[in-house]
Order: structure tokens, then C-alpha cells, then sequence
């Protein structure tokens, strides 16, 4: 990390003239609890340790001078002027996040020049976005001299993704990012928004993820289609229960008896997000007793779920947990984020590990005709400034 700063200090100074200041924000995996965050439900994720960092200093006028070391790009954002919205690029999460930040705290921000550097993957379902709208946020704010109550950026960075990016996320993501802590998963109650700090790491425990290096097209808009069919499942749910606000305050027995009045597409949207919920308390509890049998068995049955009612798995997350659930010493697997490509998450017994990394690449690699990525994470803490 050292030396990652110093590099960044010279980078910095050459380009923008002036000493800037450190701020870094981790990208995260989900455990369990997959679509159930927009549904007010319960999720299990926890920050990883490959974070964006963000290198910064304050200007005297309005302007965003930005650079993406890792994609060797530059933008101005002009705060003065009226924003921009869906790109399609970095340069949204940016300027989304200065002026959802802007709003949300009520301030006028100054310009900054801005670099950032993320060791988080792109593409791969890790919240890199998350990633660097909270470092980018949390810099900005920072550099404005501005208190911030980590609750109001996490939520900024959601309002990014649902104005500027176009994906109507929950807010896992931002959590995580904002409020991970060193060795736990965080239980998030996404209606009440209480986090209770789960450990997960333990010396005989790895958590394990593979990414298919895939990302089928019909990720975003299948997304949105998905939170589409849960209200409308809602909706009509509400004719017979009266006080039903979202799915989270759906039962298997409710669904069981007025599940006739949904299409056969919705009940099984709507099934997979209330058994997810179970399953993903559950999953909690196993791992606060070490029951690392159940968790993993939990895990198997969310990404069934996921695959055969949900509908957002693929050919190849699909490959890459019936492959990794038949090894000695992997508990359980189960694809992780939004879907349509990105990772599976893996929990496995820590003699098991290069067993498991040799024949998920062979096999993976046969049938593919290319290799995934494999990674051991660790859950590590949340956005912060880096100081010396």
C-alpha cells in the first residue's frame, strides 16, 4: 500500500500541480441474499480487500478534473453546468456521485482533480461501481469539509445508480461498501436498515470466488425487469393482504394460497425472493454457531433458486458450481450478484482450496475454451480516508 501511495503522490503531483489526499472504498461479495435488497429484505455480503482508491485535492472553482489510471482516460465534469445523465461509462458514477452527494447533504461542492486508481474487477459482479462512487463520494465530501453520515453516502451512491447509471438497485452494495467490517459478513435488514456484524473468517474457512469472465447483455435490463415483477406480484397480493408493503412481509403460506392469482412467471419471482429471505437469516445464524454445513447447503439452495425461479443465472455459473459442489471440502457455491455472468462464491474448507481452483480452471477451461479468474478474498473494512 505504501508504495501504491507514493506512486499515485508522483502521478498526481505531475499531473495536477498539488499534494493530494487518500480516500478508499472496497468492492464486495454477497454471501447470500440475492435480489431480496429492493424487496426490503435480509442480505449477507461483505467487503473484500481489493478496494479503488481515490487520489484528490480541492480546486477554487466547480470543475471535476478526473482520471481513470486503470483505463487511461480523462474527463472534465463542469459542476456549474446542468448534468449529464447515462453516458454509459466511469464518467457517470462520477459525476452522479458529486451531485447526489451534493443534494443529499444539502452543500455546493468546489471542484477537485481527482485520480483513481481500483484493484476491484470490472465487470465481474463485485460492486466496482460501488466502489468508486463511494471513494469518489466520500473524497469529495471530504474535501469540502462537509461531516458525513455514512448512511446519506451510501444512499447518494444509490441515487447514482438510479439516475445517472439506470440500474434501479437496492442498496447492498453501498452498504457493504461503506460499512463492511475486518473478518464479518454485515446482515443487513434492507427495510430498517440495521446491520449486524456476522464472522465469516475462520482459519480452517476460505471464501472462494470464481469469475466466469463473462457478462451477458441482458444483465442491465433484466435487472430492472426482475424489480418490475416483484411489485407487480405485490400489487396484486395487496387485494388479500392488507398492510403487505413489499415482499419481505410475504410468507410461503401466503403465496401458497393466493399465488393463483399471479402469473406463473411473477409467483416465482416472488417465491424465490421470500424463501431467499429464510434462507439468508438462516445462513446467518449458521455461521454465528459454525455451522458451516448448513451454510453451505443454504447457499446450494439460493442458487437454485437464483437459476430455476429467478432466472438469473447462465450456462456458465451453472457450470462452475455443479463443478465446485461435487469436491471434498467445498461446503457450498452459489452464483453472487446481479446475474447473467460475473461470479460464483464458493465456502470451502482451506486444504480443499487448490483442489478446488485446479479443477474448476481445467474443467471450466475444457468447456469454455477459456479460463476463469480465481480469487481468495478476506472481508475487510469499509470507505475511509487513508491517512499516514
Amino acid at each position: 500500500m505504501e508504495r501504491e501511495l507514493e506512486q499515485l503522490t508522483s502521478e498526481f503531483v505531475a499531473r495536477f500541480s498539488s499534494t493530494p489526499r487518500f480516500f478508499q472504498a472496497p468492492g464486495r461479495v454477497n454471501l447470500i441474499g440475492e435480489h431480496t435488497d429492493y424487496n426490503e429484505g435480509f442480505v449477507l455480503p461483505f467487503a473484500i480487500d481489493r478496494k479503488t482508491i481515490v487520489a484528490s485535492a480541492r480546486r477554487d472553482d466547480t470543475q471535476l478534473n478526473v482520471y481513470a489510471r486503470d483505463l487511461d482516460e480523462s474527463a472534465t465534469i463542469e459542476l456549474s453546468d446542468p448534468a449529464t445523465l447515462r453516458r454509459g461509462n466511469w464518467i457517470d458514477y462520477v459525476e452522479g456521485i458529486a451531485r447526489c452527494s451534493a443534494e443529499r447533504f444539502g452543500v455546493s461542492l468546489r471542484g477537485a482533480d481527482i485520480i483513481i486508481a481500483s484493484n476491484v474487477p470490472i465487470g465481474a459482479g463485485l460492486s466496482s461501481s460501488a466502489a468508486i462512487e463511494i471513494a469518489v463520494g466520500h473524497a469529495l465530501l471530504s474535501l469540502n469539509d462537509v461531516a458525513i453520515e455514512r448512511i446519506e453516502l451510501a444512499f447518494a451512491g444509490q441515487q447514482t445508480e438510479h439516475k445517472f447509471v439506470g440500474t434501479r438497485s437496492g442498496i447492498m452494495d453501498q452498504f457493504a461498501s461503506v460499512f463492511g467490517k475486518k473478518a464479518n459478513a454485515m446482515l443487513l435488514d434492507c427495510r430498517s436498515l440495521e446491520i449486524e456484524q456476522v464472522p465469516v473468517t475462520y482459519p480452517d474457512i476460505a471464501l472462494a470466488v470464481i469469475d466466469t469472465k463473462v457478462k451477458h447483455n441482458l444483465a442491465s435490463s433484466e435487472y430492472n425487469t426482475r424489480r418490475a415483477e416483484c411489485e407487480a406480484g405485490v400489487e396484486v397480493l395487496q387485494k388479500k393482504i392488507p398492510g403487505l408493503a413489499s415482499l419481505r412481509d410475504a410468507t410461503t403460506e401466503m403465496l401458497n394460497d393466493y399465488g393463483g392469482m399471479l402469473s406463473e412467471v411473477v409467483r416465482r419471482r416472488c417465491y424465490h425472493v421470500v424463501s431467499e429471505n429464510i434462507r439468508t437469516e438462516a445462513a446467518a445464524e449458521a455461521f454465528r454457531r459454525k455451522h458451516f454445513v448448513l451454510a453451505g447447503k443454504l447457499m446450494k439452495e439460493s442458487h437454485k433458486s437464483l437459476r430455476d425461479d429467478y432466472e438469473v443465472s447462465c450456462a456458465e455459473l451453472d457450470f462452475l458450481v455443479d463443478t465446485a459442489t461435487v469436491i471434498d471440502g467445498v461446503y457450498g457455491a452459489r452464483m453472487t450478484g446481479g446475474g447473467f455472468g460475473g461470479c460464483t462464491v464458493n465456502l470451502v474448507e482451506t486444504r480443499a482450496v487448490e483442489n478446488l481452483r485446479e479443477r474448476s480452471v481445467k474443467k471450466y477451461s475444457e468447456q469454455f475454451g477459456f479460463a476463469p479468474d480465481f480469487y481468495i478474498f478476506h472481508p475487510a473494512d469499509g470507505a475511509s480516508e487513508i491517512t499516514a
